[in-house]
Formats: structure tokens, C-alpha cells, sequence
């Protein structure tokens, strides 16, 4: 076995192997170097503050790739000059290693509109403001939500949130005014279920439960309002909810239906029926009018000048002490 080791044969065709392998290693890195150009760097201007056109005619001239990026906009540099390079000027980097350029837009970036529908005002003037946009007119509508957004205008036209537009812009919005007081209630009796709908939606009222002759909810728009609750022209707020019974048959067949749901409903209000069926009479003569009296107008009393009389003034008591006469003095005589 060592003899077969130590034959010269074994150790040529060992040294012919760690021959071709190195030389496939040399080979190896020079293909490198030739490819990757090993050894050749170049020297990275410096482009920053020329324009982006002026940066790239310098990059290509030099044999450099390059990319563009764009920073936010910023008011203080001129639109599309270049504000930062990378590498950094002066380093040296091989021929296909790109420089990267970060260059001012333009303007600003176009901004999308914040979900505000259905927002409290305040709220949603604090929304716009944090994304860069300005509140232009605020246009009040009739609606039941009092001071919430219904709708925005972006230069008169509609927009909805999410649409692009410029920073700084002008957004107005349509605000509710809220619901009005002490407004009569529309009358719907007769209507298909679908035109109440949209009465009752137009007068800015909320549509309640719906029910059929024997009150279960129903909701087939083809049926025929028979019934409301509250009752038409009845004096209430917008937004309150309007209850509707509905039928296939006529308000007229319900009759029956209508007196017991008046009994509910309308306890103290009990119209008299030929009020809905009779026209009123107005053929009766006026001739027993009696016309009133002209009274005349009383004349107006005058008045006697009075003169004030004067009080006498009171005596003013006297207060002061009668003078007393002197004592005479006593005589004494001596004899």
C-alpha cells in the first residue's frame, strides 16, 4: 500500500492537478478585473444646486449612471435643482455604480382630501388644515344634521375624499343648518310607499316602521299609504319619524281599519265624517245681518286750570321765658 503511495506516477498526476487549479483560480480573477473593471474608479463631481438637466449632462460626460429622486417641495430652492448627491462629491466609484440625485419638485405634492362627510364642522376644519388645505365658503343647506359636513366643492365642482388636489387649495364644504321648528307634517295617505318615501325624505322628516292592515312590517313599494301617524298637518320638528300603514286597497276600503287606528291614536280627535264627505254650504243669505251702530267718538273733557292754594304757615310759638322782675330788697332799721 505505501509503496503504491510513493510511485512516482501518484505524485505527477498530484502535482498536474494543483497545477489546473490554479490556474483556473488565476484565470478566475482576471476575468473579474476585465469585467468589473478593477482597478478603474472615477471621481464623483459635484452637481448639487445645478439644475437637473445641467447634473445629468456632467454625469454622462464623466460615464456615471445616475438616478433621480425628488424631495417635498420646499418654497426656499428653485423648482428641479439638485439639493443632494450620493455618493458625496469626491468619492470615487466605479463606472456602472449609479449616483443617486435628490432634486426639489416643482410645487407641491398633490394632496388628498381627509374623510370629512358626515363630520362635525370644527372637526372637519382641523382635518384639512393638518393635510395643507384651506377652507373656503361654508354653504348651509336644509338638512336634520345640524353643523355636519354633506358635501365638498373643489372649485365649484363636486369632489369626494380621497381626490387629489393641490396643496394650499380652497375646499368648500355644504353644512347642515339642522331642522326646522313648528313645521306641518306632509300628507302621504294615498301615495305608493315608494313616493312617501320621497316626500317625507324631501320635507326633511325620518321615515318610522311600516305597516301593513294586520301590523306587520312590510316594505313592498307599490302599496298604498293608507294611514300615518303623526297626522298630516300636524305641527312638529323636522327630523322626527312618520309611521305609515299600507294596503293593496284604497283608503276608502280601510275605513274600518282607519276608525280603530284613530282610537289609538287620535283619541281626542274626533272630527265629524261629514266633514270629509260634505262641502260646505255657502248659499245661506246675510240679509239679517245687522250692521253696528256708528257710535260717535265722546269729546274730549277739558280740563280746569287749578291754582294751588297756598298754606297758611303756623304760628311760631314763643319759646322764650318771660324776664322776671328784681326782688326787692329787705330794709332792716335799727332805731
Amino acid at each position: 500500500m505505501l509503496k503504491a503511495f510513493f510511485n512516482w506516477k501518484v505524485w505527477v498526476n498530484i502535482l498536474l492537478a494543483i497545477g489546473v487549479f490554479i490556474g483556473l483560480v488565476w484565470l478566475t480573477f482576471r476575468w473579474l478585473e476585465y469585467h468589473t473593471d478593477h482597478g478603474k474608479e472615477t471621481q464623483v463631481p459635484d452637481v448639487t444646486n445645478l439644475s437637473v438637466q445641467k447634473a445629468v449632462e456632467v454625469l454622462d460626460n464623466t460615464g456615471l449612471a445616475y438616478e433621480i429622486d425628488s424631495f417635498n417641495f420646499d418654497p426656499k430652492y428653485k423648482p428641479f435643482q439638485v439639493l443632494q448627491i450620493y455618493p458625496t462629491p469626491g468619492s470615487r466609484v466605479k463606472g456602472g455604480s449609479p449616483i443617486r440625485l435628490k432634486v426639489n419638485p416643482r410645487t407641491w405634492a398633490p394632496v388628498a382630501i381627509p374623510d370629512i362627510i358626515d363630520s362635525y364642522k370644527y372637526r372637519a376644519y382641523s382635518k384639512l388644515n393638518l393635510v395643507g388645505l384651506k377652507v373656503g365658503d361654508t354653504i348651509y343647506e336644509p338638512s336634520i344634521s345640524k353643523d355636519a359636513v354633506l358635501k365638498l366643492l373643489y372649485n365649484g365642482h363636486p369632489v369626494k375624499p380621497g381626490d387629489l388636489v393641490p396643496r394650499f387649495a380652497s375646499i368648500d364644504l355644504v353644512i347642515g343648518q339642522g331642522p326646522k321648528r313648528n313645521v306641518p307634517i306632509p300628507n302621504v295617505v294615498g301615495r305608493t310607499l315608494a313616493e312617501a318615501k320621497e316626500i317625507i325624505k324631501q320635507n326633511y322628516f325620518e321615515l318610522g316602521i311600516v305597516y301593513d292592515e294586520n301590523e306587520q312590517p312590510v316594505s313592498d313599494p307599490s302599496l298604498i299609504i293608507f294611514y300615518q301617524n303623526p297626522s298630516a298637518g300636524s305641527i312638529s320638528d323636522q327630523g322626527i319619524q312618520i309611521d305609515l300603514w299600507a294596503s293593496n286597497k284604497t283608503p276608502a276600503e280601510m275605513h274600518n281599519k282607519i276608525k280603530d287606528l284613530d282610537s289609538q291614536y287620535r283619541r281626542n280627535y274626533a272630527p265629524d265624517p261629514s266633514y270629509y264627505h260634505s262641502e260646505p254650504d255657502f248659499s245661506s243669505s246675510f240679509d239679517d245681518f245687522e250692521e253696528p251702530k256708528h257710535v260717535e267718538a265722546p269729546k274730549p273733557v277739558e280740563r280746569k286750570k287749578v291754582t294751588p292754594v297756598k298754606k297758611a304757615e303756623p304760628e311760631k310759638k314763643n319759646t322764650e321765658k318771660p324776664v322776671e322782675k328784681p326782688k326787692e330788697k329787705k330794709k332792716v332799721i335799727i332805731e
